[in-house]
């Protein structure tokens, strides 16, 4: 019997699946599995009252949360994966025809600016497509999970009245990240984002992280193998799912099961790697598109953000 038991938040998904159900634990902690119907809302729970012993959290509000301070640690355990050059949407007959349209314009973000949707979709606009992001008014719809954080000069919050969608539908607004689902009437800025977000991967080896796992370092302090005990778990349950994916034995695949497929068709290898170091190129992008787009102050060391006792760690 486990001696220590972890309060978890993760949303179900294929690569944590077996952890979720069971099939695989932790060898020394035990894991109390906590559903938060939306996401994002432990996320900021986390962030704001540090409720949960492991949680899942979005990349760039965890990059956020440490360079304030907050008192939790990631894991290299990356849970979701994806591409963001569908998540700029438009009217189709707002003048807008290509990225560097956006220039000069305000462009809104679903919640808030640092959400990390919104953080790869810029640094697509600005690396595959020219574009000037500090020429753009960026206008976030809700607040931030870190609340000090602080934006730059052209982040400028929604005002009261119509949302997102229908500003852009007015006018109001050129276009909008991370509207989920698409709201219908608008389409994608990018056209042919899912082969856009493939060719990326092909050339440049482009391809995002989302989320990760931290724990609180009051915990990794108390007990020195947590963090490569639940570590060893999640990479268990994830290696279950990839041979799942390799043998094609998912029976109901869903539409992100087979994007991990396509990956893995590109690149011959793992779909989602897990440790530092196979991940180091794409945690560097983040941190520089962080930087660049005015997140972060400073660029953290990729060892820093990660727990002790995790740093050699693979598979």
């Amino acid at each position: 019997m486990p001696g220590t038991v972890l309060r978890t938040v993760t949303r179900t998904q294929g690569n944590n699946r077996a952890l979720k159900e069971g099939a695989v634990a932790p060898a020394r902690f035990g894991l109390a599995f906590e559903e938060v119907p939306v996401l994002v809302q432990a996320f900021r729970r986390m962030v704001r009252g540090l409720e949960f012993d492991v949680c899942e959290m979005a990349l760039t509000t965890y990059l956020c949360a440490r360079a304030h301070g907050k008192p939790f640690t990631a894991l290299p355990v990356f849970l979701v994966r994806g591409f963001h050059h569908g998540a700029i949407v438009r009217a189709p007959d707002s003048g807008i025809g290509e990225p560097k349209d956006l220039e000069r314009r305000r462009v809104g973000v679903n919640r808030g600016y640092t959400v990390t949707t919104g953080v790869w979709a810029r640094g697509v606009l600005q690396d595959e497509y020219g574009v000037d992001l500090n020429s753009v008014t960026w206008v976030p719809s809700g607040d931030e999970h870190v609340a000090e954080y602080r934006p730059p000069p052209n982040v400028v919050p929604l005002r009261d009245g119509p949302g997102l969608a229908e500003r852009i539908a007015t006018g109001d607004l050129a276009a909008a990240v991370g509207l989920q689902p698409e709201p219908p009437g608008l389409v994608p800025l990018i056209p042919d984002a899912d082969e856009a977000g493939f060719t990326a991967l092909r050339e440049r080896g482009h391809y995002p992280i989302n989320h990760l796992v931290v724990v609180r370092d009051d915990l990794l302090a108390t007990h020195t193998d947590l963090a490569a005990d639940v570590y060893q778990a999640f990479l268990e349950s994830k290696n279950r799912y990839v041979e799942q994916l390799h043998r094609d034995a998912i029976v109901a695949p869903t539409p992100t099961d087979r994007m991990y497929r396509r990956v893995m068709e590109i690149t011959g290898a793992d779909p989602l790697p897990y440790g530092i170091e196979p991940n180091r190129g794409v945690l560097e992008e983040l941190i520089g598109h962080a930087r660049r787009q005015r997140i972060l102050d400073r660029t953290p060391t990729i060892e820093s953000l990660f727990a002790a006792g995790t740093h050699d760690l693979t598979g």
